[in-house]
């Protein structure tokens, strides 16, 4: 077999062994999630934002998985038994208004149970979706975020801010149309928590919780952990299921360089000792 050749079959195994290794970790995923419905008796829909690219000689051709799109979770709620209950795992920086106030609407709609589990962090349009579950299932180091509504680059709050500390002779229509704006969407998102909310928690935590993710108390990146969200009102247990964590390392993010964290990939149930030296005999 000459040069040529070789070369041809090095090009065909580097385009279809990625594809095998694809089809593998799906069908893992596919494994891993029937087997945690069975076990729990529900539906479980996986919102994971990763990520995860196919590669041709070591160069990122396209991004293989998008779950960003509304469609196929509102399908998801759509096929399900009224009487089945539905887990969500939630892995998200936020993303559309839009989108995330549908998936939550059509959460809170659902008769059965609905749980949502968050592992490491549902920020923004993730916790308005979260908010709508009957049960919210936290990583005890996992975070939420401030549903705080963006205008363009800026928070809708701080926009409004600029209305109290200038005279408003002194500022320009564009900054009046965005403060009239952000009024506007900063009471939408108030009542939208207030109407998938409604259902879960008593009137006042819901008021309670409207006004202080909502308001722009924080800034939009500010990590509420498990103790400050209870303290809101939030119902909240901290016992994930282990195969939570073991689906989460099947949705890995595109290795594009070297890694950053690194560690042995097995639990320690206690305080690894190193073995004792060995001492020669004389």
């Amino acid at each position: 077999m000459d040069f040529i050749n070789l070369l041809w079959v090095f090009l065909l195994l580097a385009s279809v062994l990625p594809l095998i290794r694809q089809r593998m970790l799906e069908s893992t995923r596919v494994r891993l999630l029937r087997s945690l419905e069975e076990k729990r008796g529900s539906r479980l829909i996986a919102l994971i934002h990763r990520q995860e690219s196919m590669s041709f000689l070591g160069f990122p051709m396209a991004r293989y998985i998008d779950i960003e799109d509304s469609e196929q979770v509102l399908r998801a709620i759509k096929l399900t038994d009224d009487n089945v209950p539905i887990d969500i795992l939630l892995h998200t920086p936020g993303g559309l208004v839009l989108a995330a106030e549908q998936i939550a609407n059509a959460i809170s709609r659902h008769p059965a149970k609905v749980t949502v589990f968050v592992p490491h962090y549902a920020m923004s349009g993730g916790t308005m979706i979260a908010l709508s579950a009957d049960e919210i299932v936290m990583d005890e180091n996992a975070v939420l975020g401030p549903v705080d509504p963006q205008i363009g680059q800026y928070p809708a709050a701080s926009i409004l801010n600029v209305l109290d500390q200038k005279d408003l002779n002194k500022v320009d229509d564009q900054t009046l149309i965005l403060a009239d704006i952000s009024r506007k969407a900063i009471q939408q998102v108030k009542a939208t928590i207030r109407r998938i909310a409604c259902p879960v928690y008593t009137p006042e935590v819901v008021a309670q919780l409207s006004e202080e993710l909502a308001s722009g108390k924080w800034t939009h990146d500010y990590p509420i952990a498990v103790e400050e969200a209870r303290a809101m009102g939030l119902k909240i247990s901290t016992e994930v299921p282990p195969e939570i964590y073991k689906i989460m390392n099947l949705y890995p993010q595109s290795k594009t360089r070297r890694p950053s964290v690194d560690y042995i990939p097995l639990p320690y149930p206690a305080t690894p000792s190193l073995p004792e030296p060995h001492k020669r005999n004389v």
